[in-house]
């Protein structure tokens, strides 16, 4: 039984029970700010209701993926500013990116709640510290160290520890995880032998340079954002009058995803609080997949033994995905284990049928990225926007066969984790103009022919290198190209919501989603880590090399690393609205051993496999198999060294990336002005006729029959068709289309 929140009880509106709730989640970009308190509450299941309306005490809410989490604490947030029980400036709502902060900003501002404060620990916390710095110190704040990863090489190679690229990385990564869990230098090595940690060198070694990296640091009168939440808990513990300071401005604390806190930020939150109980906070255990950086879902589990009075929210009705997705899901936490299992949510789909998930067998990687792109190219036909498609895999060197394959079968993508939109050059220059244009009114000349926002928008942009058609290729120009569309389907958007809306009220929107990080979405599929995908959700997802070894990873050794593997795959599988694909491969090469086998995590849910026991045949009982139309062929081997070649991009050369290219530089040329050429007739990006690497591969192989153009990978059966008699004629030293002439 869920204990009263002391609040008067609101009925809901006789609208709910017949359909009239609004989604959880994909809602309207531009929403109406409701007209009253009450209002905010419309649309709201009874159990976010529950959450809107729990404004006293300490509050838990245990929310499932998909099922409005953010929506319940954004209305909670906006009923209570609206209801005029919180003030805005006494608001703190804490979260763990920049872009969950922006969204949530965005939401609230949406709902009439603009003054709220929604940061990231991070953020929150460097504003008291540049704030206190002088009252608490003195003097000037130490610089903030923006990368870490040049201070610790440095600090390595001072202790004549010599790391490779790959093992810098991942000791600056034990670094940040031994400060969040407020582990010293001295004590590192103890502390990794108590947590069970696989540390990526001698935790003696790591010691060093921890230690040399903390001294260095010193010297040069630095902190990095680590020190940023260890010196604010410093200054609040030891300074009881800044303490007080900060809990009369902050008396209400709102913490999302709160299965992700670490040791660290759970003390400053602390100190935020002092002896009161105003905090209301969300989270899924069954979501904690970041333990590597010292998080852990003690403090959501524990929430209830810390405060026995809490009022406890569960939210299980899924929005998002399709009881065929959902049922996955729910399967896939079934067979956990562990105490995170023990409070695992059972989520129920409030949506439609859709089909049922896909589970293709591949013969290798390559015709596992191939088949993926060939069936991403078919829902973009049917009808499915490429932004809302994504391909998710575990770590991030699987993307480069991806993007090799979606590129060749002409479709656009963007890379997880690129820079700010708001941040982007082309966009600070488009929001410029657009500015000027509102000021100018109709003494702007560009602005004379041109009545709706959208047009107004679109001939501003066309200033700024916007164009009806994309632009030819992929890069600078086309990301560029990219940035500007997203503002022309922004405008587009705006004005349906606000037919009477000018250019200054666009202009005053972009500033507003600016000051949140609140973006448009830039059309493209989405390729992305597992761990990158959380927050997000797309129409259709592909979770893709699905093995044993890289699902659960390999170096899961643990019962609880290997449920943390199963809790990922459990994100990425709730990402998904709708479509759902699970591929794996059985080998890695053309022509290798089979020897792979799919994951654990699927036995007992995928057709055809058992609970437990060997993995049943690929191609039974439902599963597909992939790549039907793709050859059986050999290992690939360098034509310069002979060496077998596992690596995406040098088996579509054909020879290792540090032997000598014998490429015919002429010809290389000759073939991208033919490429150009039929971009432009066909009016498609230059990738969609070949990538750059296929055409150095054929300028290197010069292939004279079609057979030998056909085993250059990249070029498929329907480019062979479509393109292969130019391609031969260009290395024969003719000009394309000579034989039809002839003929």
């Amino acid at each position: 039984m869920r204990q009263p929140c002391g609040q008067p009880p609101h009925p809901p509106p006789a609208t709910w029970q017949h359909g009239g709730v609004t989604a959880a989640t994909h809602s309207s970009l531009f929403p109406q700010v409701p007209e009253s308190a009450d209002a905010v509450l419309d649309g709201l299941d009874p159990e976010q209701r529950e959450v809107a309306t729990a404004l006293h005490g300490p509050v838990c809410v245990l929310a499932g993926a998909g099922t409005g989490k953010t929506r319940a604490i954004t209305h909670r947030i906006a009923y209570g500013v609206r209801a005029g029980i919180l003030q805005p400036a006494s608001v703190l709502a804490v979260t763990f990116t920049n872009r969950a902060a922006g969204e949530m900003r965005g939401r609230l501002r949406q709902l009439g709640a603009g003054g709220v404060q929604a940061r990231t620990f991070h953020s929150a916390a460097l504003r008291q510290l540049q704030y206190f710095w002088p009252k608490a110190v003195g003097g000037d704040m130490p610089r903030l160290l923006e990368r870490k990863i040049q201070l610790v090489a440095e600090a390595a190679a001072r202790c004549r520890i010599r790391l490779d690229r790959n093992e810098l990385r991942d000791v600056t990564g034990e670094i940040e995880w031994a400060k969040v869990t407020q582990t010293v230098p001295a004590d590192y090595p103890a502390a990794v032998s108590k947590s069970l940690r696989d540390a990526p060198r001698d935790p003696a070694e790591i010691s060093q340079v921890y230690a040399m990296y903390e001294q260095l640091k010193r010297d040069r009168s630095v902190i990095d954002f680590e020190d940023v939440l260890l010196l604010t808990v410093g200054i609040l513990q030891d300074r009881h009058d800044i303490a007080d300071h900060v809990r009369r401005q902050y008396q209400h604390f709102v913490v999302d995803e709160y299965q992700d806190v670490s040791p660290l930020q759970q003390r400053l939150l602390d100190l935020w609080l002092g002896d009161r109980e105003s905090l209301c906070v969300v989270g899924d255990a069954s979501q904690t997949i970041y333990s590597f950086t010292g998080a852990t879902p003690d403090h959501l589990l524990n929430f209830r033994t810390r405060h026995p009075g809490a009022t406890v929210v569960k939210l299980v009705r899924d929005y998002r995905s399709t009881p065929q997705v959902v049922h996955l899901a729910n399967g896939l936490l079934g067979q956990a284990r562990g105490r995170a299992a023990e409070h695992r949510l059972e989520l129920i789909s409030q949506r439609e049928p859709g089909p049922e998930p896909s589970y293709v067998e591949y013969a290798d990687e390559p015709a596992e990225a191939e088949g993926t792109a060939r069936r991403i190219r078919e829902l973009i036909d049917a009808g499915v926007p490429a932004g809302e498609i994504a391909v998710l895999y575990r770590i991030n060197a699987q993307s480069e066969v991806y993007e090799q394959a979606l590129a060749d079968a002409g479709v656009p993508y963007q890379l997880r984790g690129a820079e700010r939109f708001f941040e982007r050059q082309e966009v600070r220059e488009a929001g410029i103009a657009l500015r000027g244009a509102a000021r100018a009114g109709g003494n702007d000349a560009l602005l004379d022919d041109v009545e709706d926002l959208p047009s107004q928008v679109r001939a501003v942009l066309s200033t700024k290198g916007w164009t009806t058609e994309p632009p030819a290729g992929s890069g600078a120009v086309r990301d560029r190209w990219e940035s500007l569309a997203a503002l022309v389907r922004l405008a587009e958007d705006f004005v349906r919501a606000r037919p009477q809306a000018t250019l200054a009220d666009l202009v005053a929107e972009l500033d507003e989603r600016a000051a949140a990080q609140h973006a448009p979405t830039v059309q493209g599929v989405t390729l992305a880590s597992l761990h990158s995908a959380k927050g997000l959700e797309w129409d259709a997802v592909f979770l893709v090399g699905l093995t044993e070894g890289m699902m659960p990873i390999t170096y899961a050794k643990t019962d609880e690393q290997v449920e943390e593997e199963r809790r990922l795959l459990y994100v990425g599988v709730t990402r998904a609205r709708l479509h759902l694909s699970l591929s794996w491969a059985l080998s890695r090469a053309p022509g290798g051993r089979a020897s792979r086998r799919p994951t654990r995590f699927l036995n007992g849910i995928r057709p055809g496999s058992a609970a437990a026991g060997p993995r049943t045949a690929g191609g039974a009982g439902g599963v597909e198999r992939g790549g039907g139309r793709r050859k059986r062929r050999g290992p690939v081997l360098c034509r310069v060294c002979g060496k077998t070649l596992t690596d995406a991009g040098e088996m579509k050369l054909m020879r290792c990336e540090d032997c000598p290219s014998d490429m015919d530089e002429a010809l290389y040329e000759r073939l991208r002005e033919w490429r150009s050429d039929q971009a432009k007739e066909l009016g498609q990006p230059a990738y969609c006729v070949f990538t750059d690497k296929t055409l150095m591969a054929i300028a290197e192989a010069v292939p004279g029959t079609e057979t030998e153009l056909a085993g250059i990978s990249g070029v498929g059966g329907r480019k062979l068709d479509r393109f292969g008699a130019d391609v031969l004629a260009i290395c024969a030293g003719e000009e394309p289309g000579e034989a039809d002439e002839e003929d």
